[in-house]
């Protein structure tokens, strides 16, 4: 687990500080407990009994009351169970742990270097057409150009003195999230799929919020590949699976490809192993122990078809193994793409290797 714990200090937070640290940590336990809230209470219970988390000012049941209020957990047949609002909560809480250096920017804007039609105001002005916002006039250009023919005296506003501001253009983006949901991601005790879904879950956030009027769709690859709600990502849980990379990249570029969208992106959130793919006679072929050339060519040669297909695959690894990073280091090559290796233990570090650009580089967000 990524948090830190230590004997509670009163005096060190002030009591709303408390409440969104314990919301949290509420949080992060419902995504290690795939959306079980009972399960996540009682984890809860017991780190607050270690480390003296709650005192007579804010105990269990304050929190617990505090987030049926808020409309977070309610009660279904006497079983406390996880809201809607409650699973928005989580991928907010997500984004923030993970992307906490983030600037705020104006929401659903991809900023391109061309002029067009957009929101943000450029110094240039041009001459107004039908269709331009009419909050974007330039008044001083428009006065001027009215006063310059007719004068003061004889003043008038013609079609042709309107001068607007120019504006940066937008464009929209589709995007496939697709998660790893196989057996390695909690092989030998280590648990990959929480930080893979907190990364899946920050992303998703990411997007909705900056981007809403993006496509968005999330799909999971264990043996084959699905597609998931947006809603059921903290519920998920990681199967009896190989990795079939293959398979998931392969949905994705069929989902992409039905898209108008001129930018089309995946984010893979992997611990980068491939182990299965389906053969021409459309058997499982799988291959647990190391890494099958068969199974790596053909998932390779997926990532090339992506960048003929003109989609960017930006690789998230939650794996620090070498030889796992050496088949992300050759799989985004292929593509041309982009990879984030993060560690476990503190996904607010990570290393950046951008093909695109050429560049490697180490980021904290703390």
């Amino acid at each position: 687990m990524r948090f830190r714990y230590s004997q509670w200090t009163p005096e060190s937070l002030t009591d709303e500080q408390r409440l969104r640290s314990l919301m949290s940590l509420f949080s992060y336990l419902l995504i290690q407990s795939s959306g079980d809230v009972e399960e996540a209470m009682e984890w809860l219970r017991q780190i607050a009994e270690q480390y003296g988390l709650f005192d007579e000012t804010m105990t269990m049941e304050d929190l617990i009351n505090k987030l049926k209020e808020m409309g977070i957990i309610e009660e279904v047949k006497d079983m406390p169970v996880l809201t809607t609002k409650g699973v928005q909560q989580i991928r907010q809480d997500a984004l923030r742990q993970i992307f906490t250096s983030l600037k705020k920017a104006p929401d659903g804007m991809h900023e391109t270097p061309f002029t067009g039609t957009g929101v943000e105001r450029l110094s240039e002005t041009k001459k107004w057409v039908f269709g331009d916002h009419p909050t974007n006039v330039d008044l001083t250009s428009t006065l001027t150009n009215a006063f310059r023919r007719d004068g003061i005296e004889h003043f008038s506003l013609h079609e042709d003195d309107l001068e607007v501001y120019e504006t940066e253009h937008q464009t929209s983006c589709a995007t496939i999230l697709m998660l790893d949901i196989s057996h390695s991601m909690i092989l030998y005790g280590e648990d990959r799929i929480t930080p893979a879904k907190q990364v899946a879950l920050a992303l998703a956030e990411l997007i909705r919020t900056k981007f809403p009027k993006d496509y968005l769709e999330l799909l999971v690859f264990g043996d084959d590949a699905r597609i998931v709600n947006l809603n059921e990502l903290p519920f998920l849980n990681v199967g009896p699976y190989h990795t079939n990379t293959r398979a998931g990249l392969q949905l994705a570029r069929s989902l992409l490809r039905r898209r108008g969208s001129p930018n089309k992106q995946v984010f893979m959130v992997t611990d980068g192993k491939p182990s299965a793919m389906f053969d021409d006679a459309g058997r499982l072929y799988k291959n647990s122990f190391g890494l099958d050339p068969r199974i790596v060519n053909k998932t390779l040669d997926e990532a090339v078809q992506c960048r003929r297909e003109k989609i960017t695959v930006s690789t998230f690894m939650v794996a620090r193994d070498p030889y796992l990073i050496n088949f992300v280091e050759e799989f985004t090559k292929a593509n041309q793409g982009r990879a984030y290796y993060a560690s476990l233990n503190n996904l607010g570090e990570f290393i950046f290797v951008d093909y695109i650009r050429n560049r490697r580089k180490r980021y904290s967000t703390r």
